[in-house]
């Protein structure tokens, strides 16, 4: 059995549902994917971008579930540049079908199993 690619999960916290489906997708007996997800649940009190950083690092590749919500999400821009800075792969899906939200520098692609399974396969 191939080992499973670790993956952080950067959103922003108003997207946790959609963060919560595609991490309930990946455990699907029938998806065609799967990871190990290193996302941030909740924030972290204090020295929480080193710690973030260092669950980066130990990640394979991001996905960044992207709404309009991320706009104004300090958090989640600092993960993409955390993400960015250590030379990690980067997938955007769209969290909702009604949003189409474009975050500067990350490709992002409309949230299907076979685009999931296409970028972790590739890392």
């Amino acid at each position: 059995m191939t080992r499973k690619k670790v993956i952080f999960i950067a959103f922003a916290i108003e997207d946790e549902r959609s963060r919560n489906f595609l991490k309930g997708q990946s455990l699907n007996t029938n998806s065609p994917f799967e990871y190990i997800d290193m996302s941030v649940k909740e924030a972290y009190v204090s020295e929480w971008k080193e710690k973030v950083r260092a669950r980066i690092i130990r990640s394979d590749g991001v996905i960044v579930v992207v709404s309009k919500n991320s706009l104004n999400s300090s958090g989640q821009k600092w993960e993409i540049e955390c993400a960015k800075e250590e030379g990690k792969r980067i997938l955007g899906i769209y969290a909702y079908t009604d949003d189409r939200t474009n975050i500067v520098g990350v490709n992002t692609k409309v949230w299907t199993w076979e685009n999931i399974r296409v970028f972790i396969d590739s890392l």
